[in-house]
């Protein structure tokens, strides 16, 4: 029998304008829809608190062991769902929920300015918008320098790159809940299905060099 895939997915509570934020209605609908038969899925909400992020992740990485770890934030610049290839280390200034920022404007003291997913984003890209998924994705490597980045960075950093992250638009701009939520779901399966591939590979020459 084959072990089942742990997957986390983690939407963001409301914040500034975003007094519905739409990273957790669409977390929400993936929910209701599933990943597949073979795949384990957990759901949190996270605080727009830099240091509620600091201790929320961790636990969420100790405690469910993920195969990979994606985050879904809003941005009200965003008319497509865009997929992120890097989390960035320095530059956040701007103030959370709490009104507060971290002193040094940086996640981790000791860590590399950028840290870039292993998935590769553009290939994600390119093969659900050739799909029927009904939304149209794109690709940034600049997640924003907010709770977005934050997040991400802290989360590539504690899972080795197996993390990603997706901006969705707010509601009904142009896409509605239950659009999102198919389009996070076609995008999912297609990174575990890259995930998977790259696993077989990292086998065979395994299998190659013995």
């Amino acid at each position: 029998m084959t072990s089942r895939r742990k997957v986390v997915v983690t939407g963001f509570e409301p914040f500034g304008e975003h007094t519905v934020n739409s990273s957790w209605v669409a977390v929400q609908e993936l929910k209701r829809l599933g990943l597949g038969d073979d795949v384990d899925l957990h759901v949190c909400e996270v605080p727009v608190e830099y240091q509620a992020v600091q201790s929320l992740l961790p636990s969420l990485w100790e405690e469910h062991q993920p195969e990979l770890v994606i985050h879904v934030g809003v941005s009200g610049l965003a008319t497509t769902l865009t997929l992120e290839q890097c989390g960035h280390n320095k530059g956040y200034k701007r103030l959370d929920n709490c009104r507060f920022c971290p002193p040094s404007q940086c996640c981790m003291d000791e860590g590399p300015d950028c840290i870039r997913s292993t998935l590769d984003m553009d290939q994600v890209c390119r093969t659900v918008n050739g799909g029927n998924a009904g939304i149209t994705v794109s690709v940034s490597k600049d997640a924003g320098r907010y709770l977005c980045d934050y997040t991400y960075y802290t989360s590539l950093y504690l899972g080795q790159g197996r993390s990603a992250f997706i901006h969705v638009p707010p509601l009904g701009k142009p896409y509605s809940s239950q659009e999102l939520g198919r389009g996070l779901q076609a995008v999912i399966q297609e990174m575990l299905k890259q995930l998977k591939e790259d696993h077989s590979e990292e086998q065979k020459k395994d299998y190659c060099n013995h």
